[in-house]
């Protein structure tokens, strides 16, 4: 019989990513562009401008990056932008990231998109590994739609969705609550999204970035506003149901579906925060409302030991603030912070 003393020992793998506050990191958000074929009042102005080619990551250099992460703990990569689905050679990065699914480390992979290249990309998306994807919708008015978007037409998001459910993906629609623009018809985009069998969150405005015209205290409606409005239609019961994201979510009786909550101004998430946001330029913000920030561009591009850019991955975790500090008042219509929801992806 073999003595104990020689068997071969375990390979412990690296130290999982723990910040400051003790919250284990298992969650990467990554925006692949900030470029986008929609320019919604909320997030960015009409006329943008954009990062030049240079200092964009390549797809291989997000592929690269995203490994690092998820070898050190990172279960769950969500694509976002602007619009993740516009960069060009795009499935080749979802296909690479969803070889890791199935043991490789990576519990999901998931896409934030608009809709518009759904209709062509759905069942790619599907045969990558995604099962499963949010979609950004805040009216089911045509004209009230090309208002919010700018350049967004809803037939064809529409189009996408019909795509999506053809291929089996399941599908989580996002809605920004915007004041004296849709809050009248959030009850029934709610009924919509369960007769397609649909989860629904509902996002308070977040104050990130210049938006032009637009004046965000104008645009504010607080969440539990909205809650209390849809209870009168809906019987709404709060469940324990987690996404590894920040809505908090409730079980709607009439439609058996779900509906979330993510209201960072009335009552922030951050004590249960467990995920940092990569831009497609390889800056690592460890909160969505800091400006605190670290460059994983540099090491990357300096050198093929992929330790250097773990190093530098730790460094930033240990700087992860224990949470954001928006406002939006009178006193503080401004952003909270100057880089858009394109950036970071929200």
């Amino acid at each position: 019989m073999t003595d104990a003393t020689t068997l071969p020992r375990p390979t412990a793998g690296p130290a999982p990513l723990i910040d400051p506050y003790q919250r284990a990191i298992s969650y990467l958000r990554v925006s692949v562009t900030d470029r986008c074929d929609f320019r919604c009042v909320y997030c960015m102005s009409e006329n943008m401008t954009f990062l030049p080619k240079a200092d964009v990551l390549s797809l291989e250099e997000l592929a690269r990056l995203c490994n690092v992460f998820v070898d050190l703990g990172v279960r769950k990569l969500r694509l976002t932008g602007g619009e993740p689905l516009v960069r060009r050679n795009i499935m080749w990065l979802v296909r690479e990231l969803g070889k890791r699914l199935g043991g490789g480390g990576l519990d999901e992979l998931t896409v934030t998109t608009n809709g518009s290249q759904l209709a062509k990309l759905a069942d790619e998306l599907v045969d990558a590994g995604v099962r499963r994807i949010n979609v950004s919708i805040d009216t089911l008015d045509p004209e009230k739609f090309q208002a919010i978007t700018r350049w967004g037409k809803l037939d064809k998001v529409i189009e996408g969705l019909e795509a999506a459910d053809r291929a089996g993906l399941a599908v989580k629609i996002n809605a920004v609550a915007l004041k004296g623009v849709n809050d009248g018809e959030l009850g029934d985009m709610l009924q919509w999204c369960g007769d397609r069998g649909y989860d629904m969150t509902v996002i308070e405005v977040m104050p990130m970035g210049d938006i032009g015209g637009e004046n965000r205290v104008d645009q504010y409606l607080p969440l539990s506003l909205v809650r209390s409005r849809l209870a009168e239609r809906f019987t709404l019961t709060d469940i324990p149901y987690k996404t590894g994201g920040p809505a908090r979510y409730v079980e709607v009786a009439e439609t058996g579906g779900r509906l979330g909550f993510i209201t960072p101004l009335t009552h922030n998430f951050c004590e249960s925060c467990n995920r940092v946001r990569l831009t497609c330029t390889g800056t690592l913000y460890m909160c969505l409302g800091q400006d605190d920030a670290a460059d994983l561009r540099a090491p990357l591009r300096a050198s093929d030991d992929d330790a250097v850019v773990e190093s530098a991955v730790r460094e930033a975790i240990g700087r992860k603030p224990k949470g954001h500090d928006f406002i939006i008042d009178r006193r503080h219509s401004g952003p909270a912070v100057a880089r858009h929801m394109s950036v970071t992806g929200g």
